[in-house]
Parts: C-alpha cells; structure tokens; sequence
C-alpha cells in the first residue's frame, strides 16, 4: 500500500515543524520540549504527533530534511551557475548544513542511543550530490577529472571542523576557496 501524498496544508504544516525542530535541537538540545516546538510552527501537539509519533522521528526527520535540502540544491545550482561556481557554492551550503547537524548532535546521539540511525543514507547522498558537481566541472573543462568524490568530501569536512564557531565564516570561507584551487582544471603548460 503507498502512502498519499499530504494536502498542501498538511505538508506546510510539516516542513514548518521540521524548521522550528532543527532550531530548537540546535539551540536547547535533544530535550527541547516538543510542546514549544509545536506552538513556535502553529500547529497543535497533535499535528505534531500526527506527523511525528514520537521524538526520534522528529529529530530523524528534521536532520534527514536539512540533508535532503542540501543534495537537492545540486540540479538548481547546476543550471543556474558555471560549473565551478555551482560547486564552491554548495560548498557554502554544506558547511550551513554542518553547523546545524553539529547544534543537532545532542539530539541525534539520542536518536541513536535508541536503535535509530539517522545518517544511514548521509554519505551516499552527499558522495552523489559532490560528484553530480564534479563531473559537471568536467565537462566544462573547469574541475579536474582526478580528484574522487570521496576526497572532496574528506576535505569539506575537515573544513567544517576547524570552524568550531559558526561565527568564523570568513575562515570557512578561505578554506573553501583553497579547496576549489586545488580543484580547478589547469591546462597542462607543456
């Protein structure tokens, strides 16, 4: 049996849940009362209940969506920018979704501690998303066709852990740009 989809206010409903989740894990932890989570979004607790049946799928769900928003950011950022431009700002993206899971972990350890695991399509998910990037840099002539998905993502998230205050921006933001110069195509001077 397949699931309906949600009515359009019903899926307002929980895309605004989510939001007010990832906040409020991120800000008061993994016991953020579910009550003030509902009341932020203006929803009832049973609206959240109806959505959510108990905490772990809260927390399981809003980090899911903050992965799903970032992966599904690559087609739009590919048609719009260059190429090159299109990774260095996903780049940008990623490290906002670092900083939220890392407000998150409290909560995600939680989720774990009970049976759940909330990363078990993460890695695939971004391997996929840095290598949609990458072999449109290839193409393009711009990115170099050497250097795997795999290690891109190791450098991002080492980025992502020097940066211990989300304040630091303008770090996390030289870091990126070293990482796309080591990046770049450069045509061979022979």
């Amino acid at each position: 049996m397949t699931e309906r989809p949600l009515r359009a206010d019903a899926r307002r409903n929980r895309e605004r849940l989510l939001e007010v989740a990832v906040r409020a894990f991120s800000e008061d932890g993994p016991d953020a009362p579910l009550e003030s989570i509902a009341r932020t979004a203006g929803v009832g607790i049973g609206t959240l209940y109806r959505h959510f049946p108990t905490r772990d799928a809260l927390v399981e769900a809003a980090y899911r969506n903050e992965l799903d928003r970032l992966c599904d950011a690559v087609p739009e950022l590919i048609a719009e920018l260059p190429p090159d431009r299109a990774l260095r700002r996903w780049m940008d993206l990623f490290v906002d979704y670092m900083v939220t899971k890392r407000g998150m972990a409290g909560a995600l350890r939680a989720v774990i501690a009970s049976g759940g695991n909330p990363y078990a399509h993460s890695r695939d998910r971004l391997l996929t998303a840095i290598g949609d990037l990458r072999a449109a840099g290839v193409r393009a002539g711009v990115i170099r066709d050497d250097v795997p998905a795999e290690d891109v993502l190791a450098g991002l998230s080492g980025i992502t852990l020097t940066i211990s205050d989300p304040t630091r921006r303008d770090q996390a933001s030289r870091l990126l740009d070293l990482l796309m110069d080591g990046l770049r195509h450069r045509p061979d001077p022979r």
